[in-house]
């Protein structure tokens, strides 16, 4: 299996995620996919110490509230600026955000942020890229994992996967069942 591009035993996975657990995580999202890329890096033992959301009664805000994460409303929902990342952040993670993390809330953690973009990027950068995808008729719609860069969507691209698009689907459609999963299962790294 690959993750980050390289390819991973399962056991060396385990030892990445052991280690990964010790790292201090900012994550920053919203909805199902937020709470599905939280709970999954709990399983992992991964250590989540603040939440950052555009709305407050968000689903992701309150599983973080309710698993006992701190929870941080962002100023401005098109953009997470450096207070909003937690004190002593390792990595920022993002599920499932339209807010853009400015490059000083970037340099706040040690090692930057990575994200999930249900695109093959550069392809459909920015919000509605699944929507694009079906108002292009493009044939194959795919999920990247990026490096976070000043510029929305910009960064330098970890992983991707492709998937086939269905005749007559709908964003809706595709997103629940293929892009989202594709996401989680390119955020395990399983």
């Amino acid at each position: 299996m690959a993750f980050c591009g390289i390819s991973i035993s399962a056991r060396s996975r385990r030892l990445f995620f052991s280690a990964f657990g010790r790292k201090r995580i900012t994550l920053v999202g919203s909805r199902h996919f937020g709470v599905t890329t939280l709970d999954m890096l709990r399983q992992r033992g991964v250590n989540v110490v603040r939440v950052v959301v555009a709305d407050g009664d968000d689903r992701l805000a309150m599983a973080a509230r309710a698993a006992g994460i701190e929870v941080v409303v962002q100023a401005d929902p098109k953009y997470v600026v450096a207070s909003e990342i937690a004190p002593d952040t390792d990595l920022i993670v993002t599920a499932h955000s339209h807010a853009r993390i400015n490059k000083e809330a970037l340099a706040a953690a040690k090692l930057g942020g990575i994200g999930y973009h249900p695109s093959l990027l550069p392809r459909h950068r920015g919000i509605a890229a699944v929507e694009w995808t079906i108002r292009e008729g493009d044939p194959i719609a795919g999920g990247s994992i990026d490096h976070l860069a000043d510029r929305m969507d910009a960064g330098p691209i970890a992983a991707q996967e492709w998937v086939f698009v269905r005749k007559g689907e709908t964003a809706r459609e595709l997103w629940e069942r293929a892009l989202a999963p594709l996401g989680q299962k390119l955020c395990s790294a399983r």
